[in-house]
């Protein structure tokens, strides 16, 4: 006969059941880090081993799920709560919540992160209708890494440096004036992504940042320049007003193209929307750049077909991007008639070559002459084109969509396997 197994004791088999306590610190921590800081606490109350565990941990999340219309304690008692019990260091603190919040509230929270070694801050708030103003203590968070602004006001005292750690960096409906901008990218040398969206007081984006990999804008400038960017690599501008009429008068010999594109060795993707293709083409444009970006290998853009210079600008940077994979296009709506044609030099050697190109989509074309034009070049200038998308504006008008599919389909194709894939809008 076998023999029984002795039974078990209740302190092991209480430890079997209670398999998630005995898992170590760390992945304790990182499983509380995923749940609403309201349930983290709760967790406290669950055993002795679990008392001191979310006033342990090193990233705080404060959100609309801490507070419920059932739940009479406000947000700012919440967050001064779980402050004022946290046991150790913060490494991230963020704050997503829209209800209006009382400004001395947050200098108090910004002043105890300044003490705590801080490293990810972000702040996403609402302050009556006003940005809030960043507190002096702010600017001494020197061990900052990570940093994202919502709706504030930046004006940092004399003795500011900039932040010597920060590698990402995120400014959203931010007020700060033109000197401050400057100031803060040089000196943040570890600044590798940057990003700006509607931010008051800036007039021009001069950047200067060695270690900058990417850099998204959108807004309103009335000039753009890159000072010792060599290691930028992935550009998306957006501007989101037309600055291009009052430089034509003051452009003269210069050209906003080659300026752009000087301080920009190893760029690899570039989207150009909105307006930003008329501020590039303002000035004299060259047949090319003065020197090819060798490694760019995806342009995104929003070309307004019914300005020749547009086109011209956007035929000389694929004439400069030898290396370019997929293109994809937007037709801008028009802003007005533009008299003018354009020579796309299909019988020349000013002629695209464009020997990698493997993917082209294009939306929003209503088969005028520049549009189909343009698609020719493409078909002609690609011999190794494997698909091209189409996708026009949203018409009724099926007379219209079936010229559009004949022309298409009688274009010459350099590429034995480019297919045209005609996408009804």
């Amino acid at each position: 006969m076998m023999e029984r197994e002795p039974p078990k004791s209740r302190l092991k088999v209480s430890m079997e059941l209670d398999r998630i306590s005995n898992l170590p610190s760390d992945f304790i921590n990182k499983i509380l880090s995923y749940l609403p800081i309201r349930e983290a606490v709760r967790t406290s109350v669950l055993s002795s081993k679990w008392r001191n565990k979310s006033a342990m941990l090193t990233h705080l999340l404060f959100d609309d799920r801490c507070t419920s219309d059932q739940n009479p304690t406000t947000f700012a008692g919440i967050v001064d709560h779980v402050l004022l019990g946290h046991i150790g260091p913060i490494y991230r603190f963020a704050i997503t919540h829209f209800r209006p919040q009382v400004g001395r509230d947050i200098d108090r929270w910004i002043l105890h992160l300044s003490r705590n070694s801080i490293k990810e801050l972000g702040l996403n708030i609402s302050c009556g209708g006003h940005r809030y103003k960043m507190p002096s203590c702010f600017f001494s968070c020197q061990d900052l890494i990570h940093l994202v602004l919502y709706n504030c006001l930046l004006q940092p005292p004399s003795t500011f440096r900039g932040f010597r750690r920060v590698k990402n960096c995120g400014l959203f409906n931010v007020a700060l004036d033109q000197d401050v901008f400057e100031n803060l990218i040089v000196c943040c040398p570890l600044l590798e992504r940057l990003k700006l969206t509607h931010c008051d007081g800036l007039t021009q984006f001069k950047i200067d940042a060695p270690n900058l990999k990417v850099l998204k804008f959108e807004g309103v400038l009335e000039d753009v320049s890159f000072v010792n960017t060599l290691k930028l690599a992935n550009v998306r501008v957006c501007l989101t007003a037309n600055v291009a009429n009052d430089q034509r008068q003051t452009a003269g010999s210069c050209s906003n193209l080659l300026k752009f594109f000087v301080h920009l060795p190893r760029i690899q993707c570039l989207h150009v929307t909105n307006y930003f293709l008329k501020y590039l083409a303002v000035g004299v444009l060259p047949g090319r750049l003065l020197q090819p970006c060798l490694y760019m290998n995806f342009f995104s853009i929003h070309l307004d077909f019914n300005d020749p210079k547009e086109i011209l600008t956007v035929l000389c940077l694929l004439r400069s991007f030898p290396a370019l994979q997929v293109l994809e296009i937007l037709a801008r709506k028009k802003d007005q008639a533009v008299v003018g044609d354009v020579n796309y030099g299909l019988d020349n050697n000013q002629n695209c070559h464009l020997t990698k190109l493997r993917i082209v989509k294009i939306t929003g074309i209503s088969g005028v002459k520049a549009e189909l034009d343009f698609i020719r070049l493409l078909l002609s200038s690609s011999p190794v084109l494997e698909k091209m998308i189409v996708k026009p504006a949203t018409t009724n008008d099926f007379q219209l969509v079936n010229k559009l599919l004949q022309k298409l389909l009688q274009f010459k194709r350099v590429s034995e396997n480019a297919k045209i894939f005609y996408v009804d809008p």
